[in-house]
């Protein structure tokens, strides 16, 4: 008599160890941060490889040309009264959200450093390469009540590329945004203004046009426990006065907030905002945050430093609070499911990684188009690089 498990005469189904019919569930990873907690994971000091620009037509520039310039007004103990809803909407020039964007400006620069890459191509074929906002995303995750993700993959020779996907329901937020929040979004954006000059030692002029499109990106290696990473995410400005002038330390980060005015709302403010703010910043070693708080009527009226490194410190004793340890294993776990699932080293072949509040990681194929997002270009110039085979 045959084992149960194999064939018994052709066209007989195979019964699959253990004997029942179920399918094989598909892979996935659970995102409940009990799972996660435990010692703080490796990582390694991001180091700044190089930097890129993009100008006021999203045109890729592999310069510092968009660097900004730390420049706050001088602490004489006044409200610093900048109006964030000045030149709105007459001096605004948003980027058009359409354009799908994915990896093609760290794929830019990339093309151009590959050879001069410590560690050389070698180090590439074992890489992840991403944006920090996808990394951002992945450290939020088992503490994110509200919003979704997807994360596209594909492995090409060797190294794993991960590119967000807009979900159809951040799409149709993206659509249907409301007056006040694009007013919002803009408020941050003119903060920038306000804070900022275009060289060391210039006062800011914000008469200027609010242009989006405008950005200066820097890059970096990492590593997450065994991942090698290569990132890079946007910078706000570097500060001149810096303690170190050695990038990402000189580095400062702009956000605004609402004032808060009672225990509940400044509660409220370090469970959620901070712990975005500080996945945001600690993921490229930047050591600041600069707050700016804003009335109702769209006036900044306070500014407040929030060093990186001491941020955890509002919710250590919050027990509804978030945990750093807990989202660095969670990304790492991610990224060893990830390098696990997307085995097949094919860039036209795509595994869609899923999420929802409340529920786990989940994994699904595709090929080509519309999910394939390493381009053409891209993919030619690498693989012509390649050393011939030897002849026989």
């Amino acid at each position: 008599m045959e084992s149960r498990g194999t064939k018994r005469e052709a066209g007989e189904i195979e019964v699959a160890e253990p004997g029942n019919k179920l399918p094989r569930p598909a892979p996935s990873l659970p995102t409940d941060p009990a799972l996660y907690s435990g010692p703080f994971p490796f990582y390694r000091r991001p180091s700044e490889l190089g930097c890129f620009s993009l100008d006021a037509q999203r045109q890729y520039h592999g310069d510092a040309r968009a660097l900004r310039y730390y420049s706050p007004p001088p602490t004489n103990g006044q409200s610093p009264n900048f109006d964030l809803r000045d030149g709105y909407p007459d001096r605004y020039q948003p980027r058009d959200e359409e354009v799908q964007e994915r990896l093609d400006h760290l794929l830019r620069w990339l093309l151009a450093h590959r050879g001069q890459l410590e560690g050389g191509p070698g180090w590439l074929a074992g890489a992840i390469v991403t944006w920090r906002g996808h990394l951002t995303k992945l450290l939020t995750t088992p503490y994110e009540r509200q919003e979704g993700w997807q994360l596209a993959a594909s492995r090409f020779q060797g190294t794993l590329y991960l590119s967000e996907v807009e979900t159809p329901a951040a799409r149709v937020q993206r659509l249907t945004r409301p007056p006040l929040l694009r007013e919002l979004m803009y408020m941050g954006y003119k903060f920038e203004q306000y804070m900022c000059a275009d060289k060391p030692g210039v006062s800011p002029d914000p008469s200027g046009e609010v242009n989006t499109n405008v950005a200066f990106c820097s890059v970096l290696r990492s590593r997450l426990g065994n991942h090698p990473l290569l990132f890079s995410g946007e910078v706000d400005c570097t500060n001149p006065q810096a303690p170190s002038t050695q990038p990402p330390t000189c580095y400062v980060e702009l956000k605004t907030s609402k004032e808060m005015h009672s225990p509940g709302q400044w509660k409220s403010f370090y469970r959620h905002k901070l712990l975005k703010w500080w996945a945001q910043s600690f993921l490229p070693g930047v050591p600041n945050v600069v707050a700016g708080f804003r009335n109702p009527e769209g006036f900044v009226c306070s500014l407040k430093t929030f060093p990186t490194m001491e941020m955890f410190e509002y919710v250590r004793n919050d027990r509804d609070g978030w945990n750093p340890s807990v989202c660095m294993n969670f990304c790492a776990a991610f990224l060893s499911f990830a390098q696990n699932t997307v085995v097949e080293d094919d860039p036209r072949l795509v595994y869609l990684f899923s999420w929802e509040p409340g529920g786990p990681v989940t994994v699904s194929e595709h090929r080509d188009a519309p999910h394939a997002f390493l381009p053409p270009w891209y993919v030619e110039a690498v693989t012509q690089d390649l050393p011939s085979p030897p002849k026989d």
